[in-house]
């Protein structure tokens, strides 16, 4: 059986850099899987996938998967692989203008695969619900929705590390995970 890590936690908390490093620690091939969607035109988001780009081993294999993560996962599903997803929030927003019943489905899908996986996967994710309720649907969605999967994802894996305020926790070692039954 494999091993799901999970990094979370706000904006430019560190979160990537901890999850290559664990990666990098793993000693298996790795498979940076991007969610990002790439606009040449955006060229502030660019210069910001370069710099991930730059700070990466060459010899990692880079999937571009904004939507179809569990296709990504289902074709490296091996014991020497080693699945760098970054990122879920990004991945949730790919996939915010589906339906409920289609996002319950993707979503329920990735849960059950990560939980069967032969490969170590290392998940990094964003913390949203920290602040003020959105003014918008939309923003309503996709703050519910990656926060189900967080911590659906975070019931599941172990370890759970937050990144935040220049600092690395290890929050299996600090809590105890929710009981699945508690999910909503």
């Amino acid at each position: 059986m494999g091993q799901l890590i999970l990094v979370t936690g706000p904006a430019r908390s560190g979160k990537s850099e901890w999850a290559e490093q664990l990666a990098q620690q793993t000693d298996k091939q790795v498979v940076y899987v991007a969610t990002a969607q790439v606009d040449p035109n955006d060229l502030e988001w660019v210069a910001r996938i370069e710099k991930h780009q730059q700070r990466r081993p060459t010899e990692w294999t880079l999937m571009w998967t904004p939507i179809e993560l569990a296709q990504t996962i289902l074709e490296w599903d091996q014991q020497n692989y080693c699945l760098l997803i970054d990122s879920l929030g990004t991945w949730v927003a790919n996939c915010l203008e589906q339906e409920d019943s289609s996002w319950q489905y993707r979503k329920d899908t990735l849960l059950s695969l990560v939980s069967q996986t032969s490969a170590t996967i290392i998940l990094v994710a964003e913390e949203t619900g920290w602040g003020v309720v959105p003014a918008y649907p939309m923003g309503r969605t996709f703050r519910d929705r990656l926060g189900q999967v967080v911590r659906q994802l975070g019931i599941m894996a172990n370890p759970v590390y937050l990144v935040t305020g220049g600092h690395l926790l290890n929050l299996s070692t600090l809590g105890s995970p929710l009981s699945r039954e508690s999910l909503p």
